[in-house]
């Protein structure tokens, strides 16, 4: 059993230490373009001028990620507090294994798919997000892909094209549609193959849906790419040109299904023979769609019976369930997790937040792992089915509720919580939305500084990355808005590069804390920050906490 050692200085508070992870709330370059600035936050504005407060790294090298011009995510961010460690992910990995040809190789699983296909004269299929955002996926990985299965005798290929716009500019899809259609040309060109886009849709419209919060986009998406059942059209572009004219101001990221078709026919229904790869690494929304391949009984939706394939993920998405069977790239091993010391430790603890970032404050704080420790409790807060720029405040009354009561109870030692707001908000680009959804975040976080006060606890603010803080299009020599022909600003929908906050708020002044200089400081340091707060002493191989204490 791996233990953490009582600290010779400073024994913990009497109440808790509460960590709130304000998701997708960052510290932005430019006013105009920082909606995190422009809200009304009187707490946020009052820990940063009165408590101990810093600036960490949530992006990049900083959260395991191939360089500093890599965004930060969710999952790596929440992987990074959680063990107190950077690991690579996905990503870096998966790029490594490319370039090596270690996914390539005899006896790989790729091998696997590649004879099944060119055994039975059968298709193999793509499934994924077209896109170099690097959050999900990346479109240089699937172009290697395709190059690879040519190279190895495969003679027919099918692309199911999700649409991005999400972690790359919201209207960006012709920037990629057209670069993948002239790398299918090139393919194509000798006439020895036929590798073409089967189907696509908008990634929150099909098939990415995560913690079972909307099956039916996973229904719509199996529609689509499976059955091959719905709109047609003879390209992608023709569907998204047909969709924005019919629909203005539509994001891609809200774009309709859509279903290739030659003569009259569609291109690439999936059916028994075929080998299937869906080709993001990161798991949260890998992992329905992959449920719905691999589950022998499946009650989230009829799937009007399952081909017969072989089908695998990028990498697999949950090392607990073992999903998928067969993945291309292993992930990484993260273990020692804070939760896994603090449990051993005896330390009870709550990990809170509504669907849409449950399994972030679980699954991923945990290291990839869907299993518990036994010292926890979890609780999910249903989110809102409805788009969120309709209900900016989502659950984040119902989640400081329960988070105050909890700090009342005195039962826990350890909460985590995470207001997905920022993030969430952030990414439809409805900038008046956004302020509300800070606005919620900051009342949330004020009242449980009130309860803290009053328990004699500590509480650890800071951010996962950057997202409400940057959301608008920058120059990015100048840092000024950049505007369109209109004189319009260009609306962002992805994360920023930008730090986000390090706070930490100690009311009773029992820990007498004080910040530590620590070169490029990251939030992986928060592991280490939090276990020092609860009166123990971290793992010598965490990163190190930017606090002393006693």
């Amino acid at each position: 059993m791996i233990e953490l050692k009582k600290s010779m200085d400073f024994a913990g508070p009497e109440g808790p230490v509460v960590l709130v992870i304000m998701d997708g709330v960052g510290i932005g370059k430019n006013p105009e373009s920082d909606f995190v600035k422009q809200a009304n936050t009187p707490n946020l504005n009052w820990l940063q001028d009165n408590a101990l407060y810093t600036e960490l790294r949530a992006h990049g090298v900083s959260v395991g990620l191939p360089d500093d011009g890599d965004m930060g995510n969710s999952e790596v961010g929440h992987n990074a507090i959680g063990c107190g460690r950077i690991f690579e992910q996905g990503a870096a990995l998966v790029g490594k294994a490319i370039a090596s040809g270690a996914m390539y190789a005899d006896g790989s699983v790729w091998q696997e798919l590649v004879v099944n296909a060119n055994a039975k004269a059968s298709t193999l299929h793509f499934i994924g997000l077209l896109s170099d955002g690097n959050v999900h996926s990346n479109i240089n990985h699937l172009e290697s892909m395709l190059r690879t299965a040519k190279a190895q005798g495969v003679k027919t290929a099918r692309i199911h094209a999700l649409i991005d716009g999400r972690d790359v500019p919201p209207t960006s899809a012709f920037e990629y549609i057209d670069r993948f259609d002239a790398f299918l040309n090139d393919i194509n060109a000798d006439g020895t193959v036929d590798y073409c886009v089967a189907s696509g849709g908008g990634r929150m419209n099909i098939t990415m849906d995560r913690y079972d919060a909307d099956w039916s986009m996973v229904e719509r998406g199996w529609a689509t790419h499976v059955k091959a059942e719905g709109r047609t059209f003879a390209s992608m572009r023709e569907a998204v040109e047909t969709f924005r004219a019919e629909i203005a101001g539509i994001l891609d990221q809200d774009l309709p299904p859509f279903v290739i078709a030659r003569d009259g026919k569609a291109v690439g229904p999936i059916v028994d023979g075929d080998s299937v790869i869906f080709f993001n690494f990161r798991g949260d929304r890998a992992l329905e769609i992959t449920k719905a391949f691999e589950a022998d009984d499946l009650k989230e939706f009829d799937r009007g019976g399952k081909p017969d394939v072989l089908y695998a993920g990028m990498m697999q998405y949950d090392g607990d369930l073992g999903v998928p069977a067969r993945y291309l790239v292993t992930p990484p091993a993260i273990d020692r997790t804070m939760s896994e010391y603090l449990s051993n430790a005896g330390v009870k603890q709550l990990a809170i937040s509504e669907t849409q970032k449950y399994g972030h404050m679980t699954y991923f704080f945990n290291g990839n792992n869907s299993g518990k420790f036994a010292t926890e409790t979890w609780q999910e807060i249903p989110s809102d089915n409805c788009p969120f720029e309709n209900a900016p405040r989502m659950k984040a009354d119902e989640i400081t509720d329960v988070v105050v009561k909890a700090i009342e109870s005195g039962e826990y030692k350890f909460i985590r919580l995470n207001f997905p707001n920022g993030d969430m908000v952030g990414h439809t680009g409805v900038v008046s939305a956004v302020k509300i959804a800070v606005e919620a975040v900051d009342e949330g976080v004020g009242k449980i500084m009130a309860a803290l006060k009053k328990a004699n606890g500590i509480m650890v603010c800071t951010a996962d990355h950057g997202n409400a803080d940057d959301m608008c299009e920058l120059d990015k020599k100048t840092g000024a808005l950049v505007l369109d022909e209109q004189g319009r600003i260009k609306p962002k929908t992805a994360h920023s590069l930008n730090p986000v906050p390090g706070i930490v708020y100690d009311p009773s002044g029992v820990a007498n804390a004080r910040l530590v200089a620590v070169p490029n400081a990251g939030i992986a340091n928060l592991a280490a920050t939090c276990i020092s707060l609860l009166g123990f002493v971290p793992p010598e191989d965490y990163e190190a906490s930017i606090v002393e204490v006693g």
